[in-house]
């Protein structure tokens, strides 16, 4: 067999060198001639696959090693009988584990705020689901906001109720653009101007689910501290929207290496039930033992000692500033970040919770 896989997925020769030949190459210029003679395509979210893309090739298996689909044109997949796979779920950890840190490192004081600090979040997937119960481990207020999710140990609100009550809000939804809630500026100039004037907004989600232009308006009143792991115009990021987020980072809240790894894993798995093979590969035989920072320590405690430690966030966003070219982010610069991202580890790894 011939695979094509994007060159930044981890341990792909572990999982699929045994099926034939791999070729490495970069997902986000991924043309047809690449994939003209390939038996299976894998891919990040940086890859459209599109008509333009799989049409007229071998290709009959698309893995995508990421929880979102919106890069995948599932009717071209569809039409063209190719069996495609996503990931969802895979680094919802690390994902909870960046936002909670993102709020540790602006105001290092919401470890002790208990129920007097409220968290509100937008979208109780396996992303959101999984930082509200995480949320609750350091006792912290939890409202939530999903038309079509209900998890009884959350409890859920209307959106307007949210926006006015939360002291931070955190945006863990697909992108959308139709349906009865579409998800596209989600957050724009009249949601944001519900929010409390002094709330954070974190959002790892999508970028286009935050109006950028009205950000920046709304920024220019509240000074509001806000972080950004995904942009509106990704990889094109402005230096006039740089200058007034707190944090950027280049679209890694979920690189945890075991969230790398378990995306492969699944990915792993679907290619081996559309091909009829045994899967029976597990990620946890490939990771190294880390330093056990939890083990004599309440959680509380170990974040204030070890936080930084374990994720140096400040780290990210000063190598994503330094990215800065002629007023934007240079795309190459920001692939490369993301290409040679030196993979966090998870609490759990740590001797921590994981929900």
């Amino acid at each position: 067999m011939k695979i094509v896989a994007d060159e930044n997925l981890a341990f792909t020769e572990y999982f699929f060198a045994g099926f034939g030949e791999i070729q490495h190459a970069a997902g986000r210029t991924l043309t047809r001639a690449d994939v003209q003679d390939a038996d299976a395509l894998l891919v990040r979210s940086v890859t459209k696959v599109n008509s333009q893309l799989i049409e007229n090739t071998a290709v009959k298996f698309v893995g995508s090693a990421t929880i979102g689909t919106d890069h995948l044109d599932i009717s071209a997949l569809e039409k063209n009988d190719i069996v495609w796979s996503n990931a969802a779920g895979c680094n919802a950890q690390a994902v909870a584990e960046y936002v909670i840190t993102a709020l540790l490192y602006l105001q290092p004081d919401l470890i002790e705020k208990n129920e007097q600090f409220t968290l509100g979040i937008i979208g109780l997937g396996n992303v959101g689901s999984r930082l509200a119960y995480m949320a609750k481990l350091l006792g912290w207020n939890v409202l939530a906001y999903d038309p079509y999710v209900k998890v009884e140990q959350v409890q859920q609100v209307e959106l307007t109720e949210l926006l006015k009550t939360a002291d931070a809000i955190s945006i863990h939804v697909p992108l959308t653009l139709t349906g009865d809630y579409p998800t596209f500026h989600l957050i724009n100039a009249a949601t944001l101007a519900q929010m409390k004037p002094k709330a954070i907004l974190i959002n790892s989600a999508r970028g286009p689910v935050v109006e950028e232009s009205a950000l920046i308006a709304d920024l220019q009143s509240t000074k509001r501290q806000v972080v950004l792991d995904v942009f509106e115009h990704e990889p094109e990021i402005s230096e006039q929207l740089l200058n007034v987020i707190d944090v950027v980072t280049p679209h890694i809240a979920g690189y945890s290496l075991e969230g790398k790894a378990r995306g492969t894993q699944m990915v792993y798995e679907a290619f081996c039930k559309n091909f009829h093979f045994i899967a029976d590969k597990q990620f946890e035989t490939q990771l190294p033992v880390c330093v056990q920072y939890f083990e004599n320590h309440h959680l509380k405690q170990a974040l204030k000692q070890h936080l930084t430690e374990m994720y140096d966030i400040s780290r990210d966003d000063t190598n994503l500033r330094a990215c800065l070219k002629d007023g934007k982010i240079d795309q190459n610069a920001f692939d490369h970040l993301r290409k040679n991202y030196p993979l966090r580890r998870e609490w759990a790894a740590h001797g921590g919770p994981k929900a």
